[in-house]
């Protein structure tokens, strides 16, 4: 297809060229030949190149088939999940290794009765783990939900229900160092219980038994936290028919018999004292009435003398206060005597000046008059 363009404006990037129905086209000046000028004409031919087509597309078409070879013909898989052991309060489950494929890992998570339980540690390397601190005889389920870059898959649900105490098929042992005839005897012990030996130390081991605390085997149990016993305890076990406590069965605890094990094989539990009978409703003896008697009349003696010691602290402090208020009045008295000696003259002393000062103090002990019956303070002759 030719198409004849007219070149509009020549810039240094882009020309504007112009069809016959006057629209415009930028076009880039390097693809136009060299030393054209505004009002110059050129023919520009259109075709479809099919060859160049085809091989763009074949090389396409490989790419996308590279590309689901490497990363869409497989999927992460599913997590099997299944109960390894169960004890009256533990579990051990275990899954085969995820398979992500192409995909990368996010996170292995575990869930006990729909709940989160917590993520899996390493889940590319670890494929088990120990549930402690469950119930006894108690029914759980467990599941475990896998998150990868393409997509999340779920494990179906296992139900797991702890044992009973009388249940010893949970029981676990690796045995240590032990003597060849206590060896064989725990062998059969254990069979006769119904659990099981195991050789090394697993995570499903639930008791460690030996009579030395060494060796690999002893080092690794103790750092698992695996409970180290004497073949005693498998043999009190089957005598109770249940399972016990390893308190007293530790390697280092005393042995029942040495000095210093205060503890009985068994704890008996402890007797109750005799209830003492209620005296309360029992009849006095005449004795028993006679003491009580005199507790009563003694008593009210005391309470006597108290009262009396306390009316005699009264009257003293009411003695006192008399004292006090004559004491007073005396000495306002003498106020007074000194008081009219040195407002009488020395040369005018006689008998009727005497009498007039008995008057006056006669009327000053009087009640005073009325401001006008004539005798008032003014009229006296001092």
């Amino acid at each position: 297809m030719l198409v004849s363009l007219t070149v509009g404006k020549v810039d240094a990037g882009v020309t504007v060229l112009l069809t016959p129905d006057k629209r415009l086209i930028e076009f880039p000046s390097i693809l136009l030949p060299p030393n054209i000028i505004s009002g110059s004409i050129v023919d520009i031919t259109v075709a479809r190149n099919n060859e160049s087509e085809a091989k763009a597309e074949a090389q396409f078409s490989a790419l996308q088939d590279q590309i689901y070879a490497s990363f869409g013909a497989s999927q992460p898989t599913t997590p099997i999940l299944r109960c390894r052991n169960a004890t009256q309060t533990s579990v051990v489950l275990e899954w085969d290794p995820i398979e992500l494929a192409t995909a990368d890992l996010i996170s292995l998570s575990l869930y006990r009765n729909g709940q989160k339980a917590g993520n899996i540690p390493r889940p590319l390397q670890m494929h088990s783990t120990k549930i402690s601190g469950l119930a006894v005889d108690t029914e759980y389920s467990f599941h475990l939900v896998l998150r990868t870059t393409a997509g999340t898959f779920s494990s179906k649900q296992v139900v797991v229900r702890t044992h009973k105490m009388t249940d010893l098929s949970g029981v676990t042992i690796t045995t240590g160092i032990l003597p060849t005839p206590i060896r064989e005897e725990l062998g059969k012990a254990v069979e006769r219980i119904g659990a099981k030996i195991v050789e090394g130390v697993r995570i499903d081991t639930t008791h460690f038994v030996t009579t030395e605390g060494r060796g690999v085997p002893w080092e690794k149990a103790v750092e698992m936290n695996i409970p180290v016993v004497r073949p005693e305890w498998v043999e009190a076990c089957e005598k109770t028919g249940r399972i016990l406590g390893v308190t007293r069965f530790y390697l280092d605890a005393p042995r029942q018999g040495q000095p210093g094990s205060d503890s009985p094989s068994v704890a008996s539990p402890p007797t109750p004292a005799p209830a003492q009978p209620a005296q309360k409703d029992l009849p006095q003896t005449p004795a028993q009435a006679e003491v009580r008697k005199n507790e009563e009349a003694k008593k009210e003696e005391s309470k006597e003398e108290s009262s009396e010691e306390e009316d005699d602290d009264d009257e003293e402090a009411g003695d006192e206060d008399k004292t006090k208020v004559t004491d007073e009045q005396k000495v306002r008295l003498e106020d007074k005597d000194t008081q009219k000696v040195a407002l009488r003259p020395a040369d005018q002393a006689s008998p009727e000046k005497a009498s007039s000062e008995d008057a006056n103090e006669e009327s000053d002990k009087a009640p005073s008059p009325s401001p006008g019956d004539g005798s008032s303070f003014q009229d006296v002759a001092l």
